[in-house]
């Protein structure tokens, strides 16, 4: 009974969110589209003719937004690349390649890697979480894994004066997390965007212009 009263009200305030509504008029798959579109607008992190990875992709609001940034919506070529990365099937969005596959698993790496032939990256999005347990040591470490799995790709593929921006959540390691941030990045912020529901863990972290091996 009780889940059955919890279900009814998160359907109810779900059916009323402005933002729900909102992605509903735009042609967006998810509200989570307009997280990433308040932290773009605020630093300007899509740029035409940017390469950008997008990790967690599914179900491809995130994906919408590039594209349309990117200037797709016409029907020509995106004045850039993205490359979508998630474990569960994406429908496609028109200009970006998609791959399915697990980013823990060094064979899907390898072949995102074998896709950005050499290229460096401009832009790294996350947007992934894991799937909880309800144990909360462990699940903070579930949350700490991704986040450093994201750290380490970006370390590996930026530009100079790249960016990543990644979902993550207040956790046990969270302060961990922004400190080994603050090692690889001159400037690290923390943010929480307004689609971001008020008691949600979700927190967002922008690290931008990563420093050079060895500086810290």
């Amino acid at each position: 009974m009780k889940k059955n009263r919890f279900s009814k009200k998160w359907l109810n305030e779900h059916l009323h969110d402005p933002f729900v509504k909102q992605a509903q008029k735009d042609h967006y798959r998810s509200r989570a589209v307009y997280k990433l579109q308040e932290i773009d607008e605020a630093h300007r992190l899509v740029r035409p003719g940017q390469f950008i990875v997008e990790l967690g992709s599914a179900p491809g609001a995130w994906s919408q937004y590039l594209a349309r940034r990117l200037g797709s919506d016409a029907g020509g070529a995106l004045r850039g690349r993205v490359l979508a990365l998630d474990l569960l099937p994406m429908e496609p969005v028109e200009g970006v390649e998609f791959i399915q596959g697990d980013f823990r698993e060094a064979e899907v790496l390898r072949h995102i890697e074998g896709l950005l032939a050499g290229r460096r990256v401009d832009l790294v999005l996350s947007d992934m979480a894991p799937n909880l347990s309800g144990i909360a040591s462990a699940d903070a470490a579930r949350v700490e894994h991704l986040a450093d799995l994201a750290l380490e790709f970006a370390g590996q593929w930026l530009t100079e004066e790249g960016s990543l921006l990644i979902k993550t959540f207040h956790s046990g390691f969270f302060s961990q997390i922004v400190a080994r941030y603050k090692q690889r990045f001159r400037s690290v912020k923390t943010l929480k965007p307004k689609a971001s529901r008020e008691r949600s863990a979700e927190v967002f972290v922008l690290a931008m212009h990563p420093k050079p091996d060895g500086d810290e």
